[in-house]
């Protein structure tokens, strides 16, 4: 190629793509060090394929793709089923009118999620997927991302809402 416009064009969308594609990864997986194995190992498969990837239709589905493929190679290997430790966070600040207690409810119980309503939910939540396209994207049926969506959203509300109080009886017992 003339000029380095494969490289040129790959490092363009690094730059401008990468820290979302490790929040991914790291929402994907709970550990810091994982996601960015993911992503190395995503960004490598992407350069070898950049020249058909930059053609397609869509980049962020291919990179999507990829990263969610990654990841399930990383948590296939046996070295790699050890636990996450509580004190891995993302390093940057929390959006505003967060605050640190509630960042921290939410990636625990981001965490409690099994790996496929986590992967549901990154997709459809995080990027904004419909269910056709995170179906798409993770090999499964409509109906399945459907399943797994409302159940993790049982679940984080569980463990995220405070449970309501007692509604006092009515009928004159005061």
């Amino acid at each position: 190629m003339v000029g380095g416009t494969r490289d040129d064009g790959f490092t363009a969308y690094v730059a401008g793509r990468r820290a979302h594609l490790y929040r991914t990864a790291y929402l994907l997986c709970g550990d810091a060090h994982r996601a960015e194995d993911i992503v190395q190992n995503a960004l490598a498969k992407l350069y070898v394929a950049w020249p058909r990837a930059s053609r397609a239709d869509s980049v962020e589905a291919y990179v999507r793709r990829v990263i969610i493929n990654s990841h399930l190679d990383e948590t296939r290997r046996p070295w790699r089923r050890e636990a996450p430790t509580e004190d891995d966070r993302l390093d940057r600040a929390a959006p505003a009118g967060v605050t640190p207690e509630d960042a921290d409810a939410l990636w625990t119980a981001l965490r409690q999620l099994g790996p496929k309503q986590r992967r549901v939910v990154v997709l459809r939540h995080y990027w904004g997927l419909s269910v056709e396209e995170t179906a798409a994207d993770l090999g499964v049926s409509p109906g399945t991302v459907k399943s797994q969506t409302s159940a993790a959203l049982e679940k984080l509300r569980a463990a995220l809402l405070p449970e309501p109080e007692p509604v006092a009886q009515r009928g004159g017992q005061r």
